[in-house]
């Protein structure tokens, strides 16, 4: 039955049953990502029953879409990509390159114009941040080293994809698609600088007055205690930046709402804009994943399986296992490569838009749009299981010695001491596993104090940091023998972890307590549940950071001379 629909119920429909198979799909353990797409698919025109307005699910996926990029413009942060540059853009840039090349040599294959091509493979090559926040937050790696490796990766990418939807349109006529209107009469590279201009003059617009101004406005609103109004704010920037740089420069609103976002970051109210407005992005983000799900056509897993398994070992196979080794030939652990090539495994919400856009602009045909989808709908249905296999499948590779030889390549001059290191200065001296946040102050203070002590840490270039500064470091996983052998925590006094996440850290203290029965161990945890249980681990003293506060407070209180007469 085809009924015209209102906004209001189309609106219903479409949480409706984005809802029920939300539930669904996460009662089955898989993202919730996937019941919406299949609501979309149950609600649009390629499947019997219900069908919901189409032009109004586009206009709701719109600010959808504005809302999505705002909130990944809003958690960018240009500190954390600089500190994983060496590997974060070369390896996103390969992997795209890699993807994009091979979604152009199938779709060859398969007769298709050079131009559907490579879009077809751009689709294919970026995978989803919201989908892997979510796997790293299940798999309690959302704060972890190996966790921010793979979120840079990720925000490489989608920069990269920014690039991509500002340059299509003028690319468009050149590669086969419609010819945007404004570049009419004009010739290719008249286009790009036109286009180009615009861009420089939006973002030059955004540095000298956007910077200075949200900014202000944010605190401004703020101070008047109203949340309502501080969140009208945030979502009034948001949308009215999309569609004003939409309107006025020519630039699609997807990248007007990330640049808006990143600008918004600069505040020191960031964070309560994000909390504040994720209620709201969450909805229209909903909408905008069961809009996409309506253009899919699931006849094509029957017309087409081939096809579609040959997207899905594109996505989940080939762009991974070329991230696993280039990883490693960063001399990165095992375990930060296989964490790296789970989260590139499936694509997301950049892929829709792209989709989207080419269609728009006549360079993918219906048939290359279902593929995109059909390979994304797999692929993050399956993201949570290859996460799940992550732990069995480097356990397998560890019982292979030649192979871990192979992959992880021993001769690394930052797995070791330098031979120029005295030994007194490595006897009764502290072991600080992580350098981060709790790590980095805990080594200023050795530092102030004339301790000595050598850092274990994942991230090469921390090291690198240390090294340059005449501290003690090595680089490496310390859930690893030796890297706690090269650290000398068999003369360590002390060993402190402070790594947030903690399925590790009982390992590390066995490892240690092997090689050092006498050594003291301090040990972080970031919430009740991991206090709970490294203290049932007997790993040592274990500090939780909302008790330690609460003890600095209470401690100043009575210092103060509070009694309890008053």
């Amino acid at each position: 039955m085809h009924t015209g629909m209102s906004l209001i119920a189309t609106i219903a429909a479409s949480f409706a049953l984005a809802l029920l198979l939300g539930l669904l799909a996460n009662r089955l353990r898989l993202p919730t990502l996937v019941g919406y797409l299949l609501a979309g698919i149950l609600v649009g025109p390629a499947t019997p029953g219900l069908v919901i307005d189409i032009e109004l699910s586009q206009q709701m996926a719109d600010i959808g879409i504005m809302l999505l990029m705002f909130g990944i413009g809003l958690h960018f942060s240009l500190r954390d990509l600089m500190q994983l540059r060496r590997l974060a853009v070369p390896g996103a840039l390969a992997g795209i390159t890699l993807a994009t090349l091979l979604g152009s040599g199938v779709a060859w294959l398969w007769d298709w114009p050079t131009g559907t091509g490579v879009v077809f493979g751009i689709c294919l090559s970026v995978a989803s941040t919201v989908v892997l926040m979510r796997s790293l937050d299940q798999q309690g790696l959302l704060k972890s080293v190996n966790g921010h490796i793979a979120m840079s990766w990720l925000i490489v990418e989608d920069m990269a994809m920014v690039v991509v939807l500002v340059l299509l349109p003028p690319l468009s006529g050149w590669m086969g698609g419609h010819v945007a209107s404004d570049s009419a009469g004009t010739s290719l590279w008249q286009s790009l600088l036109l286009t180009l201009v615009k861009i420089a003059a939006f973002l030059a617009l955004m540095q000298i007055v956007g910077r200075r101004v949200f900014p202000w406005l944010l605190a401004y609103v703020a101070r008047n205690g109203s949340r309502e109004l501080f969140t009208l704010t945030v979502i009034a920037v948001a949308v009215g930046i999309a569609f004003g740089s939409s309107q006025l420069f020519g630039v699609s609103i997807a990248l007007g709402a990330f640049l808006a976002g990143m600008v918004m970051h600069e505040s020191p109210l960031s964070h309560r804009a994000a909390n504040e407005s994720l209620p709201l992005r969450d909805a229209f983000s909903v909408l905008f994943f069961v809009s996409v799900g309506m253009l899919f056509d699931p006849s094509i897993l029957l017309h087409e399986p081939l096809r579609v398994l040959i997207v899905v070992a594109i996505i989940v196979l080939c762009k991974p296992v070329a991230a696993f080794l280039l990883v490693l030939a960063y001399r990165y652990p095992l375990n930060t490569a296989l964490t790296v090539a789970a989260g590139l495994s499936q694509i997301g919400e950049f892929s829709f838009i792209l989709a989207a856009l080419g269609k728009e602009l006549g360079l993918l045909p219906p048939e290359a749009v279902n593929l995109v989808l059909a390979g994304a709908l797999i692929t993050v249905s399956l993201n949570s299981f290859v996460f799940r296999a992550v732990e069995p499948v480097q356990r397998w590779i560890r019982t292979r010695t030649p192979l871990v030889r192979l992959l992880e390549r021993p001769d690394d001059p930052l797995a070791e001491l330098p031979m120029t290191v005295h030994s007194a200065d490595v006897t009764g001296h502290v072991v600080l596993v992580g350098y981060g946040r709790v790590g980095g102050r805990i080594g200023k203070g050795l530092l102030a104090s004339g301790i000595a002590f050598v850092v274990a840490e994942q991230n090469r270039q921390i090291v690198e940091g240390l090294r340059a500064q005449g501290i003690k470091a090595v680089a490496g996983d310390a859930a690893e023998p030796a890297v706690l052998i090269q650290a000398h925590v068999a003369r360590a006094s002390t060993l402190v972890i402070t790594l947030p996440e903690t399925l590790q850290v009982p390992y590390m203290v066995e490892v240690a307590r092997m090689l050092n029965p006498d050594v003291r161990v301090l040990v972080r945890a970031n919430s009740e549940e991991a206090l709970q249980l490294l203290n049932s681990a007997n790993t040592g003293t274990v500090f939780l950071g909302e008790q330690e506060v609460a003890n600095s407070m209470l401690a100043q209180l009575m210092d103060s001379g509070i009694t309890a007469d008053h």
